[in-house]
């Protein structure tokens, strides 16, 4: 079975990558909630947070705080809602931290995640915000 996320770290499938380590990986969702979805992953395929490795742990929660201050530096936005699923809801079967820009009145309600989409060429001017923030 091919993982969707092993194949972005692969460099195999493209996506608008913002923030890149030695061991993680965060780049915008295809299908974000609002637009500055950022999806973080573990570039070793891990598949639920009790798979991820005590060596990981430290630097991958370190990311998600790096990722949510940007969110609201290089987005304007006034927080964030940072989350993630085991097993339940997962999408893709790869370890996932979902940031994403809140705004007061932004309409998301409990657990229903709306989706939206980039316009053409969008993406990129998201991504290149976000990885501003995070330099």
């Amino acid at each position: 079975m091919s993982c969707v996320f092993c194949a972005i770290v692969a460099g195999e499938t493209p996506a608008h990558v913002v923030l890149e380590t030695p061991t993680l990986l965060a780049f915008l969702d295809r299908r974000p909630v609002f637009k500055g979805h950022v999806l973080l992953v573990p570039k070793e395929h891990v598949v639920t947070l009790p798979d991820l490795p005590a060596a990981l742990r430290d630097p991958f929660l370190e990311a998600g705080q790096r990722l949510a201050t940007a969110a609201v530096d290089a987005l304007a936005a006034q927080g964030s809602f940072v989350a993630m699923n085991n097993v339940v809801s997962q999408s893709v079967p790869h370890l996932h931290l979902h940031v994403v820009p809140r705004t007061k009145g932004d309409g998301l309600r409990g657990f229903f995640w709306p989706r939206t989409t980039y316009a053409d060429g969008e993406a990129g001017e998201y991504a290149e915000r976000l990885r501003r923030a995070l330099s």
